[in-house]
């Protein structure tokens, strides 16, 4: 893998959003500012936050919030010198008024993130943070779904509605080093803004996928301290800032602060180690979103069946965020044939 020595790399990190998963939401606004404040001591110049699910996803469908949004977002502004706070809005989740209220409480860049098939949906959204100001990030999501040529026309219409750059998410953790750099080249080819990638680590790919995005010419890549988020986690912000740093590609982040704030502020609130379980893995094996992890656990337990079965179904069916009903449909079946095979 050859990664250009004299590029300049950004990286978003992700640890108070997509981390916000892995501590079943519930970051303190203090905590979330001393987090906040390590990481723009260390050079990070971007830092996104929130509840995991993005603005209004604290509810009884992804899991409530210890403390309101507005309040983690307004600590996290008082502290920042220079980072600016990101917020990811879903639409069908988050509205524009919420998108309103995060830049009125000091948000400069918001991430407007859609399934990968499912541009069309965040025009609006996009233009409206245009419009304030902010800086326009489309998203697409499960990027493995589709092919790179028709993820390309997807993001060519984000590029369309204003984004200054587009992401791609590889939201289940399932993508292999040769198919992140087909999708990065097959946009780079297409988009005349940058792009960036942003990985799972179900297969331990995380931190080698985020490298093949960027030798196929990825400007952005994201990380979270010590790893966290959601199913076994995001590329591990250190790890990338070491390897990037070896390979002499500049990321304007210290390693030695960085460190220090996953090791000395972050991981004593971590509710486990960030490892990879079974569950993540079969997450990864089977190609399924990795927020579905945590109802599938519970359905499963409750219909008696085996999860890693239900995942592999899931993702069979090729099941995308929104279908969290599926799982319950699964488990059901699953339920009736096994009782149907006793008797």
């Amino acid at each position: 893998m050859n990664v250009d020595s004299n590029k300049k790399v950004n990286i978003i990190d992700t640890t108070l959003r997509d981390g916000d998963h892995a501590v079943n939401h519930s970051f303190s606004p203090e905590e979330a500012a001393n987090i906040a404040q390590g990481l723009d001591r260390a050079g990070v110049r971007m830092i996104e936050a929130g509840h995991g699910d993005g603005l209004a996803g604290s509810s009884i469908q992804y899991g409530f919030s210890k403390y309101p949004e507005e309040e983690i977002h307004k600590a996290i502004v008082a502290v920042l010198t220079h980072a600016k706070l990101c917020v990811l809005l879903l639409p069908g989740i988050g509205t524009m008024e919420e998108l309103k209220v995060a830049y009125e409480i000091g948000a400069q860049a918001a991430r407007i993130a859609t399934h990968c098939t499912e541009a069309d949906i965040a025009e609006q959204h996009i233009g409206l943070a245009k419009q304030l100001g902010m800086i326009s990030i489309g998203a697409l999501m499960m990027v493995h779904m589709i092919s790179p040529s028709e993820l390309a026309k997807q993001a060519k219409l984000m590029e369309a509605y204003g984004a200054d750059l587009v992401y791609y998410m590889d939201s289940a953790g399932t993508l292999l080093p040769h198919q992140v750099k087909d999708r990065i080249e097959a946009a780079r080819a297409t988009l005349k803004i940058p792009v960036g990638f942003h990985a799972h680590n179900n297969l331990s790919l995380a931190v080698a996928n985020e490298l093949a995005a960027i030798e196929a010419g990825a400007d952005y890549v994201d990380g979270c301290l010590r790893g966290l988020g959601a199913g076994s986690g995001n590329a591990q912000l250190e790890v990338l800032v070491a390897v990037l740093e070896k390979a002499g590609t500049e990321t304007g982040i210290d390693l030695y602060t960085v460190t220090d704030t996953a090791e000395k502020i972050l991981e004593p609130l971590m509710k486990r180690p960030q490892v990879i379980d079974t569950a993540s893995l079969i997450l990864g094996y089977s190609g399924v979103y990795s927020s579905f992890l945590l109802h599938t656990l519970r359905a499963a337990e409750k219909f008696n069946v085996d999860y890693r079965n239900v995942l592999v179904e899931l993702g069979r069916r090729k099941t995308v965020g929104g279908q969290e009903d599926w799982i319950i449909e699964v488990c059901a079946e699953m339920a009736d044939f096994a009782r149907g095979r006793q008797t």
